[in-house]
């Protein structure tokens, strides 16, 4: 076998791995008592409406904070192509389903997750939160764990929606490289 060969296949075995150590940890909910509850964004539709994506997310979220597991929310988004602010959106989808506006916080400015990790946890400092539960894809929690851990919130616990896309599988090999540039970059929230 010749060296590129071993070479591509070490390397294959290796992502391979990290995917299935990925979906593990994603399926892996760890429902503790937390401060607030940070819901990542994703597409808000042309008309304002949530995707169905970023729907499972909310609806998670609002049974996290009937259940009394989280008393404060963080919606995280940025302005998608579609020219939505995608918190802003994800803040009426919760109001409307009987979370109190008084009970979120807004982080208009979440376009990623490094992003999402450095400004929620400014806000957490901010409000005296030390806690965070963090709600996303399954695929995207170890990423989103590791960003908040370089921003300096090591109390994390997390929740993923109930929902599967096809796409998922695309974002789940999407993740295992950003995961690694994540380690490698370790500075998402050093101040310019």
């Amino acid at each position: 076998m010749s060296v590129f060969k071993y070479s591509f296949l070490v390397a294959l075995l290796f992502f391979f791995l990290t995917a299935v150590a990925i979906t593990i940890d994603g399926f892996n909910d760890q429902l503790k008592i937390s401060d607030v509850a940070i819901v990542f964004g994703n597409k808000v539709n042309p008309d304002g409406s949530v995707s169905p994506r970023l729907a499972a997310r909310l609806n998670k979220a609002v049974e996290l904070y009937n259940s009394g597991i989280i008393p404060n929310l963080i919606v995280s988004g940025g302005i998608g192509k579609e020219g939505i602010d995608e918190a802003i959106a994800m803040r009426k989808y919760l109001v409307d389903r009987k979370i109190p506006s008084t009970s979120i916080l807004v982080d208009s400015q979440g376009n990623t997750t490094a992003d999402t990790a450095k400004n929620s946890a400014a806000m957490m400092r901010q409000h005296g939160f030390k806690s965070a539960l963090l709600v996303s894809q399954y695929f995207h929690i170890s990423r989103a764990r590791l960003a908040f851990k370089q921003c300096g919130i090591s109390t994390l616990s997390n929740a993923h929606p109930r929902f599967f896309e096809w796409r998922d599988i695309y974002s789940l090999a999407r993740e295992v490289v950003g995961f690694y540039s994540y380690t490698l970059k370790n500075d998402q929230c050093r101040k310019p």
